[in-house]
C-alpha cells in the first residue's frame, strides 16, 4: 500500500500528483483534512473557505470532495459553479474575507496531473510557515463537527473581472486600434480577456478556448514548443500581439506581431519600466535568482531597491507582506503587482501589456526593441535535463568543487543563493555597448530527477553556446 504521507506533500502552493496514481479521491481527502485542521486551529474558520477548480480531468469532482471534508469539519464552503482561474479564486478569498482558499489545478503540468493549491486569507500563496503547518496535520483523522457547515455554489468571476476592468485603461487600449490574439491553452482563462475586450469594443481573436482536459499536443505552459499555435495565429490574424495564459491563468507568455516569442523576462521588464516611467508608483522591486538582470538595471535607473531571492513565488509573497513592493516576478511567467494581489496573475498582466502598448503607441516587438536599446540586449534560455539522481548529484558536486572555465569562458565569480550561478567572461559581449552579463545557473530539483540549467547573455547564439557547454559538463559525470 502506498504511504499516503509520502505521496501528499505540500510545496509552495500545495500538492500535485498523477491522476489515478497518487492523485486519488482518498489522497485528496487526506490533503483536505490537513487543510481543515489548519483552518480550525489558525484562522477564523467561521469565515469559511472558497474553492475553485480548473479545466483538468476530474477537477470539479475533486473540488467537491474537498468541500465535503471541510463542511463536515464545520467550515462553511463557497465553491465555484464553473471553471475558475486561480487568480480569481485568490481575489475571492481576499474580497470575501474568507479564512482561505483551495484551488484544484495542476497549473502548467501535463494533462495526467492534477493538484490542490492552498491560498491564504490575504489572497496569495501560503507562506512557507503556513504550508509547513498544513503538512504537519497530514494523516490526522479528518475533524468532524456536530453539524456539517453550509456548502454554497457561487460565481467568483464577476467580482474579479470587475477588479481587472478597474485596474487597466480599456479606453486607451480601444483607442489604440490594436487587435490582439488571446491563447488560453485550453485552460481556465477561457473567455475572461475575451469577454472584457468584447464589452470594451477591442478587436481580438481567441484560440484554444474549448474545454479539453487532454490539452491535445501540448502542456498548458506558455513557452515553446507549446505556443506554436499562437505564433502562427498572431501573424495570420494580423494582431499587434499574442497574449497567452497557462492552465490556471496565473502565468503569462506572449508573442509579438511577427510571431517571435517574448519571454517572461521581457514581459516583466516591460511592465516594470512602465510602472516606474509612466505610473511612478512607489515601492521596491523583487525578482527570483534565475530571472533576468535587466530588472536590476531598470530598478537602478529609477532609484528603486532591488530584492533578489530564492526561486519560487512564495518569496515574492513574503516580501509583499513585509514591505512595500511594487512588483515581483519569477522566471516561469509568474508576475505579481501588489496593488492588485500578492499573487501571480497572467490575466491581469496580459491586460497590462496591452495597456503599455496603447500608452506607448508601440507594438510588442517595438517595446522589446526599445528596452534593449536602453538597457542592453538580454537573451535567455533554459534547458530541463531529465537525468538520474546520481548524475544530478554528481553535477552539483562538481560545480560546487570549483569550476574555472565553461564554454571557453573564464569563470569570474559564483553565487549560490539557490543553485550555483557562474558569471562568465564573454568576449562576444565585451565588444557590445551596455551588453548583458553572461551567467549560467545549475539548479537541482528537490523532488524529481531533474536538473534545470538557465543562461542569460548578450545574444541568442551566446546563450545556445553556454547551454550546450553546460549540458556537456553535466553529462560528463555519466562517463566517470
Amino acid at each position: 500500500m502506498t504511504d499516503i504521507k509520502t505521496v501528499v506533500k505540500f510545496g509552495t502552493d500545495g500538492w500535485r500528483g498523477v491522476i489515478a496514481d497518487d492523485f486519488t479521491y482518498a489522497n485528496v481527502r487526506v490533503a483536505a483534512a490537513a487543510i481543515a485542521h489548519y483552518v480550525l486551529a489558525h484562522e477564523d474558520a467561521k469565515a469559511g473557505v472558497c474553492i475553485g477548480w480548473d479545466t483538468r480531468f476530474g477537477s470539479r469532482s475533486f473540488a467537491w470532495v474537498v468541500a465535503e471534508v471541510l463542511s463536515k469539519a464545520g467550515i462553511p464552503v463557497q465553491i465555484a459553479k464553473g471553471v475558475t482561474p486561480t487568480p480569481a479564486l485568490s481575489y475571492a478569498v481576499r474580497h470575501r474575507k474568507a479564512a482561505g482558499g483551495v484551488m484544484i489545478t495542476s497549473s502548467h503540468n501535463p494533462a495526467e496531473w492534477n493538484g490542490v493549491k492552498y491560498k491564504a486569507s490575504y489572497g496569495g500563496s501560503g507562506k512557507p510557515s503556513i504550508m509547513a503547518s498544513i503538512e504537519s496535520y497530514l494523516l490526522q483523522p479528518a475533524p468532524l463537527a456536530e453539524t456539517p457547515a453550509r456548502i454554497e455554489e457561487v460565481d467568483f468571476d464577476p467580482e474579479y473581472i470587475a477588479a481587472l476592468e478597474r485596474f487597466v485603461d480599456l479606453a486607451a487600449i480601444k483607442a489604440s486600434g490594436s487587435k490582439f490574439l488571446i491563447d488560453v491553452m485550453y485552460g481556465a482563462g477561457r473567455g475572461v480577456i475575451a469577454g472584457i475586450f468584447s464589452r470594451a469594443g477591442i478587436p481580438f481573436v481567441e484560440i484554444r478556448n474549448e474545454i479539453n482536459p487532454a490539452f491535445p499536443g501540448i502542456n498548458p505552459e506558455p513557452i515553446l514548443p507549446h505556443i506554436k499555435a499562437a505564433q502562427e495565429a498572431v501573424v495570420q490574424e494580423k494582431c499587434a500581439a499574442g497574449l497567452i495564459t497557462d492552465g490556471d491563468a496565473d502565468r503569462i507568455g506572449a508573442v509579438d506581431e511577427h510571431g517571435n516569442v517574448v519571454d517572461a523576462h521581457k514581459i516583466f521588464s516591460i511592465l516594470l519600466w512602465w510602472l516606474l516611467e509612466r505610473k511612478k508608483w512607489p515601492g521596491e522591486v523583487t525578482r527570483a535568482f534565475n530571472t533576468t538582470k535587466m530588472i536590476d538595471r531598470i530598478a537602478a535607473k529609477y532609484g528603486r531597491k532591488l530584492n533578489e531571492h530564492g526561486i519560487g513565488f512564495k518569496y515574492v509573497v513574503d516580501l509583499m507582506l513585509e514591505k512595500e513592493i511594487l512588483i515581483g516576478g519569477e522566471e516561469s511567467g509568474g508576475v505579481g503587482v501588489s496593488r492588485h494581489l500578492p499573487e501571480r496573475d497572467g490575466l491581469l498582466n496580459s491586460l497590462l501589456l496591452a495597456n503599455v502598448m496603447a500608452d506607448e503607441k508601440k507594438t510588442l516587438g517595438e517595446l522589446v526593441t526599445m528596452l534593449q536599446q536602453q538597457f542592453g540586449v538580454h537573451e535567455y534560455g533554459r534547458v530541463d535535463m531529465h537525468i538520474d539522481e546520481a548524475l544530478k548529484q554528481s553535477a552539483i558536486a562538481r560545480a560546487k568543487a570549483g569550476v574555472t572555465e565553461l564554454a571557453g569562458m573564464k569563470v569570474l565569480r559564483t553565487e549560490n543563493l539557490d543553485g550555483i550561478k557562474f558569471f562568465l567572461e564573454n568576449a562576444e559581449c565585451a565588444g557590445k555597448p551596455n551588453a548583458a552579463e553572461t551567467w549560467l545557473l545549475l539548479r537541482a530539483s528537490g523532488t524529481e530527477p531533474l536538473l534545470r540549467v538557465y543562461c542569460e547573455s548578450c545574444s541568442v547564439e551566446s546563450v545556445a553556446k553556454v547551454l550546450e557547454a553546460a549540458k556537456s559538463f553535466v553529462l560528463k559525470g555519466a562517463q566517470v
